[in-house]
């Protein structure tokens, strides 16, 4: 069981009961595939298994996963104080590695992560590693596998993951927290957006929003910035700012998220300066039929895929040929994605909807010259059509 600590530096996010739960799932899943010890870099499910919250997600740190003992926070020696603070462990299930280890050409961290898996007992072992994340690079693999020859490598991408897909009454709370942070966003956009009013400024204020949050509700950091193209600029959908202003006769779609404790409800709107051309109108209109038909197929039981089916029915009545997956599970998360990386709404995905699943149900249009989201974050729920966290109107915001 996780160990209370009776003095910590900072209380948990979580109670141990929680801790314990996440835990048990993961090995679990590990007995199934057969892992002796799992690790894993990724700074979400490092945050979901121990609590540990530190921007040091750029050098390598990690999370040793143990059948039979509580998980051993390992990074940096100046990060390991960080970890004391957060983490629920003990502190003996603490373990760092030297500065002069960081961004050398003669050695390499990993190689002191072996000789602590080596010492432990683990070098013949079965050994998971998330081979496919932002945060494990190939030097660390080769250093790995040259360091532990005995052992057996196996992909363990995701692993974690998919325990983290169905969200606990804890997690949920923070997820609305969060969301009326985002609502909050939404409202100062659509209240502040004007022509002659620069970019820069806009995102100074959401980020002022976001930070502040709401009421006792601080804000954190979101895992991405704020993303505001307009015009023909808003046919990509991942430009972020400048120092332009809004003009009329443009649509600016904005992708916002509220985050609180690390745990994001992304939320996208689009603002229109004057008067918008016929064809987004009928653009919006399908658009909004096709999310309102998505919601309400989102249910538990059903499948991923149910949800674009239902979405790309009015779209293509309207001629609208939409490629692109139109929405991810979300949770807790760290730069640079908010997404956890598992199930895609799209018609590939047959993954069985269940109550307590967070999503964005995003379904952006990226057209040749202008661009239109309006999405929502969504919780499956025991019974009847998706949640959305977020309440507001679900359309194209005109200020003539």
């Amino acid at each position: 069981m996780p160990k209370e600590r009776p003095v910590p530096a900072l209380e948990t996010p979580f109670s141990a009961g929680e801790y314990q739960r996440r835990l048990n799932k993961v090995r679990e899943a590990m007995e199934a595939e057969g892992i002796d010890l799992l690790f894993i870099e990724d700074p979400s499910n490092m945050a979901w298994l121990t609590g540990y919250d530190g921007w040091s997600f750029y050098v390598h740190q990690g999370v040793l996963v143990f059948l039979d003992e509580d998980p051993i926070w390992w990074g940096r020696s100046q990060d390991s104080n960080g970890a004391v603070r957060t983490c629920w462990m003990s502190d003996d299930h603490v373990a760092w590695y030297p500065d002069h280890y960081v961004q050398s050409r003669t050695c390499h961290p990993m190689e002191m992560l072996a000789a602590m898996i080596r010492d432990r007992g683990y070098g013949a072992k079965r050994i998971g590693l998330e081979l496919e994340n932002y945060y494990f690079s190939a030097k660390a693999y080769l250093v790995l596998e040259r360091e532990l020859p005995d052992a057996a490598l196996v992909d363990a991408t995701a692993l974690v993951n998919w325990q983290r897909a169905v969200k606990s009454d804890e997690e949920i709370a923070f997820m609305r927290k969060a969301a009326a942070i985002s609502e909050g966003i939404v409202d100062f956009i659509v209240d502040h957006v004007e022509p002659g009013v620069k970019k820069c400024d806009i995102v100074a204020g959401i980020y002022g929003k976001a930070l502040s949050g709401l009421d006792q509700d601080w804000g954190d950091y979101p895992a991405i910035v704020p993303l505001l193209p307009s015009g023909s600029d808003a046919a990509a959908p991942h430009l972020t700012w400048d120092g332009r202003t809004f003009e009329t006769g443009a649509a600016t779609f904005f992708e916002i998220a509220g985050c609180y404790r690390r745990y994001h409800a992304p939320f996208c709107r689009t603002v229109f300066l004057g008067t918008p051309p016929q064809s987004m109108r009928d653009a919006e209109a399908a658009l909004v039929e096709g999310l309102e038909a998505g919601l309400d197929a989102a249910r538990a039981g059903n499948t991923a895929a149910d949800i674009a089916r239902a979405l790309a029915i009015p779209l293509e009545k309207a001629g609208i040929d939409r490629a692109a997956r139109a929405g991810y599970p979300i949770g807790l998360s760290y730069p640079p994605d908010w997404g956890e990386r598992t199930i895609s709404i799209r018609l590939e995905d047959t993954t069985v909807l269940e109550p307590g699943m967070t999503f964005h149900f995003m379904p952006g249009l990226w057209m040749k010259d202008w661009g239109l989201e309006i999405t929502e974050s969504i919780l499956i729920r025991p019974e009847g059509p998706a949640e959305c966290l977020c309440n507001r109107p679900r359309k194209l915001f005109v200020k003539d």
